[in-house]
Order: structure tokens, then sequence, then C-alpha cells
């Protein structure tokens, strides 16, 4: 096998040759595509590109790439690129699947190509493709990403961590226990007293859990009387004791 050495003023970096199917469908961006692999990645042959799921099937049959390097947005539907994403990988699964997206809002369709087995997202914005994010999957690194999506990433660490800090502060400052925690998550999901009664594990009756609830009324309004339930639940939520984004009932 053919082995490449690029060197810059900082590194000498040795790669493989490797072989190559693109699948776009826009003829503008395959040519800058293909540019950038030509000028920037020597060692990559394109073995085949393909503009639709009918042409990448037959250029798959006639030859397989070491790395498949795949648009989302083919024909206008974004599930095409999903399927042939997943469906490469359960067929061949040495293939290295590396998408190079223009999608770059669709946060959505980012994960379902993750799930899909993809072993990185290029977004088509800032650095573009780089000679440096194509070694890392072909070295058999996983989860590959450029800066744009990479800052996306960071954030919503950042802002869950955040989260989670708050939730167990307000846990410790209002002395919310197990069982607080359960019976506001499920008023949120919008379970009456009798039902909550019913879950495995919840040892009240309904006149129990009613005092529970004038306790939390009492710790969340100190100088406020008539509270409702709606009106707790928001003020758990407001608390960070309840997460809205992950509001999900016990087994019953």
């Amino acid at each position: 096998m053919r082995t490449f050495a690029v060197t810059n003023e900082n590194t000498s970096i040795t790669m493989e040759a490797f072989k190559v199917i693109i699948v776009e469908d826009v003829p503008l961006e395959l040519k800058g595509t293909l540019g950038i692999i030509r000028s920037d990645i020597p060692e990559a042959e394109i073995i085949g590109t393909a503009d639709n799921e009918a042409a990448y099937w037959r250029l798959l049959k006639q030859q397989l790439p070491d790395l498949l390097l795949l648009d989302l947005g083919l024909g206008g539907s974004t599930t095409v690129g999903v399927e042939i994403c997943r469906q490469t990988k359960e067929m061949h699964p040495q293939v290295k699947v590396l998408i190079f997206t223009g999608e770059i809002l669709n946060e959505k369709l980012w994960v379902d190509v993750l799930d899909a087995g993809a072993d990185g997202i290029i977004l088509k914005t800032g650095e573009l493709l780089t000679r440096n994010d194509v070694m890392a999957v072909m070295d058999g690194k996983q989860l590959v990403f450029n800066e744009p999506i990479l800052k996306k990433i960071v954030e919503r660490f950042k802002h869950s961590v955040g989260s989670q800090i708050a939730k167990q502060e307000a846990l410790v400052s209002y002395e919310i226990d197990e069982y607080d925690e359960r019976f506001l998550r499920h008023l949120a999901l919008g379970y009456t007293k009798e039902q909550i009664t019913q879950l495995r594990g919840m040892p009240f009756g309904v006149k129990s859990l009613e005092k529970r609830q004038n306790d939390l009324v009492q710790k969340f309004f100190p100088d406020s009387r008539g509270v409702n339930a709606t009106r707790l639940v928001v003020r758990a939520l407001e608390l960070h004791i309840l997460d809205i984004d992950n509001l999900e009932p016990d087994e019953d």
C-alpha cells in the first residue's frame, strides 16, 4: 500500500493511501470537495462519485471504498443520506463514513446520522473539510467533528452540567427527597394523586400526598396561600428541581 508524507513548517504527517467514494448531488459543491481532496489529501484515491442513492449502490457493488464521504441532503431529502449511512455500516462496518453536509441547523439530523453509525460530521461552514479530520477518521477515531458542531456540543454540555448543579443545589436547599421529586415529576406529567399512589414503591395514600403537597408549597412559597398543583410544578421547574427536557414517568 502506498504511503504519503505531508510536511509543513510544524509537522510531518504520514497516512496510507485509501479509496474514497463521494456522494454529493450539487455539482458546484462536488467540484469544491474534489478540489479540497486533490490539493490537501493526496492519499485519497477517488474511485467514484454519485449524485443519488441508486448511483451510490451501483458504485459500491463495483468496488468497496475505505471511506464514504457523504452529503445528507440528496434530491431535497435528508433521510436518504441517513439510510445510506445506516445500510452501508450494516453491510460493511469496516467502511468509514464521514458526513460532509450543508445541513448546518438540523440538529436532529446530526443525531439520526450518528445513531446510524457515522464516524463523524463535518459541516460545510467554517474550516470545512481538512486533512486532519480525514486522517482522524481513517486512524479509527470516532465522533470527528469540525469547529461549528463542536461549539454547539460544548455549549449544550455546559448547559447540561449547569442544570445538574442547579438541581443538586435546589434539592439540598429546599430539602427535597426522592419522594418529593417523584411526586412533583408525576404532577407535571398530569398524574392525579390517586394515580401517583399506585406507582410502584410509592408508599403513600392520597391524604399523605396532600400533606406533602402542602409542605412543598410552604417551602417554595413561604408567604403565599392557595397555591395549586400547577403553580407548584411551575416553581419546581423554575428552581431546576424538575427538568422539563427529562420528564419521564416511573415504570408502573
